[in-house]
């Protein structure tokens, strides 16, 4: 039995689509659609309800399902044991938003790239919405975003939150302690509308009774910065990136009350039957993070 068949016929039932499983796969919808009639010309059987648009197994396609998830599993087994996988060239679809990309994300990669002998990189930035939609699909193998991907199949673990700071040019902004009211007619910059960042600003603003004048909204962390640099506002960031961009020093780090609410950070990733690799990775992207954090003793807020 040919494998590749089991193996397209498995994600089209995870994803209940052909197309969705033939871009999971890198595949064009007619070679997914001729290995999974292949499969069904080797077994005698129909496992796809083809009458009309609606996705439907057979009921020997039900049968066939939990067999094509066990075949998948004892493929990987084999490998496994006979060291198969090993130094073997294995793409992985990475996806994530600007603010982890800034933070954490560059030295992890090297540091999974020296560990994983084989392992290339095919990396995304985008936005929440775009990457959540894109692991649903399975266009991308593993997210970091500020909400968790929920979908059957994939898998969520909730990160260590990122501290947001207000920062601005640091030859402007000279007061030591600043609250809404002191930036209320300021350009504020924060990122794109509906992110967490972009409603926990106003959110900020609204309790206070306050409306800002004018705030400007993009997806780049870099467009930011150099625009708080410049004097021309002050921008939401998070502290490890403001931190990490700020290598001129004419940043500053507002000392602000209250507290900007930090951003949530989740990995979703979709369990492969066939596959450690995804969650192999997965893992020592945790276990990278956690030594990060173990390494960095808490600090209270610094002045600004």
């Amino acid at each position: 039995m040919n494998l590749r068949f089991v193996e397209a016929f498995y994600w089209v039932v995870t994803f209940k689509s052909v197309t969705r499983a033939a871009e999971k796969l890198c595949l064009t919808q007619s070679a997914m659609s001729s290995r999974v009639a292949a499969l069904e010309e080797e077994l005698g059987v129909l496992l796809l309800d083809r009458r009309d648009r609606r996705f439907r197994l057979t009921v020997a396609g039900i049968r066939f399902a939990a067999y094509a998830e066990r075949l998948l599993e004892m493929q990987r087994e084999i490998r496994l044991e006979m060291g198969a996988v090993q130094g073997q060239a294995v793409s992985l679809r990475l996806g994530t938003i600007d603010s982890v990309l800034h933070a954490w994300l560059v030295p992890a990669v090297e540091r999974l790239r020296a560990e994983h002998e084989g392992l290339e990189f095919q990396l995304s930035v985008e936005t929440t919405p775009v990457l959540l939609e894109q692991a649903r699909r399975g266009t991308l193998d593993l997210i970091f975003a500020a909400q968790p991907a929920v979908a059957d199949g994939l898998r969520s673990r909730p990160l260590a939150p990122m501290e947001m700071v207000l920062v601005g040019n640091a030859g402007i902004h000279r007061k030591t302690r600043y609250r809404p009211q002191d930036i209320v007619e300021l350009d504020l910059l924060t990122f794109q509308r509906g992110s967490q960042p972009h409603i926990d600003l106003l959110d900020m603003f609204r309790q206070a009774d306050l409306e800002p004048r004018r705030v400007h909204t993009m997806s780049s962390i870099s467009a930011m910065t150099q625009l708080a640099e410049s004097g021309f506002g002050v921008a939401t960031l998070p502290r490890a990136a403001a931190e990490k961009l700020n290598a001129a020093g004419r940043l500053k780090v507002l000392r602000f009350e209250p507290a900007l609410p930090s951003l949530p950070i989740h990995a979703s990733y979709r369990a492969d039957p066939g596959s450690d690799v995804i969650e192999n990775v997965a893992q020592a992207v945790f276990a990278f993070i956690e030594q990060q954090q173990a390494t960095v003793r808490p600090r209270g807020r610094r002045p600004g």
